[in-house]
């Protein structure tokens, strides 16, 4: 056996070489340690320095693997995009509920991310007052977050389409997309169903053509 070389793994387990593990957890860290300043402080404000402090890695390491800050800042908003769009995904596959119901939770979840999350609520807090040095990345086309979740949305209707290709399920993956959105950035009134009005004209949009 070669020096470095995990051997041979029980029931086919496939282990990273020490270099590629090492790796994908100084990236995470990185990343983790970025979502966390970004958050506190607004992405303007985060140096590679402080990142390579909290994270406990080198600045060559870093500049390294993404680059530039501005590379860094493009794997923060992939790596957000996909937490979000993971939550979402899972509550449109809720077993044994009707599209309706799927939807309202899929809004619901969007919408308590826009506040739970620390990161995309500071995004928002700073687009509603001003700018954040992270919006050009997350506005930037193609779009991460309306791209992907118009997709993903687009894609689970269809699955769902009892009419054989008969939904409009483009166009009502664009108004959910665009409403939801709309209200991460400009809240309404917590007493306003906003989910259920959002699903409301999903819905509406879906009306079979003829």
């Amino acid at each position: 056996m070669t020096q470095g070389d995990p051997g041979p793994q029980p029931d086919g387990m496939c282990v990273d070489p020490p270099r590629v593990a090492w790796r994908r957890q100084m990236r995470e860290q990185v990343l983790a340690a970025a979502a966390e300043l970004a958050s506190v402080r607004g992405w303007d404000r985060v140096r590679v320095a402080d990142l390579a402090e909290r994270a406990e890695v080198s600045r060559p390491s870093i500049y390294k693997e993404f680059g530039d800050r501005a590379g860094i800042a493009r794997a923060l908003v992939r790596r957000e995009t996909d937490h979000f769009l993971r939550g979402v995904a899972e509550a449109l596959e809720r077993p044994g509920h009707d599209v309706a119901t799927c939807l309202v939770g899929a809004v619901f979840h969007a919408l308590n991310e826009s506040v739970d999350n620390p990161l995309i609520s500071a995004v928002l807090r700073a687009a509603r007052h001003g700018t954040d040095g992270l919006l050009p990345f997350l506005a930037s086309r193609p779009d991460p977050i309306f791209d992907s979740a118009r997709s993903l949305l687009e894609a689970w209707l269809m699955d769902r389409d009892p009419t054989e290709g008969a939904w409009r399920t483009a166009d009502a993956a664009d108004v959910a997309v665009r409403l939801t959105l709309s209200h991460m950035l400009l809240p309404a009134d917590e007493s306003e169903p906003v989910p259920e009005r959002i699903t409301q004209a999903v819905l509406a949009v879906l009306t079979p053509i003829g």
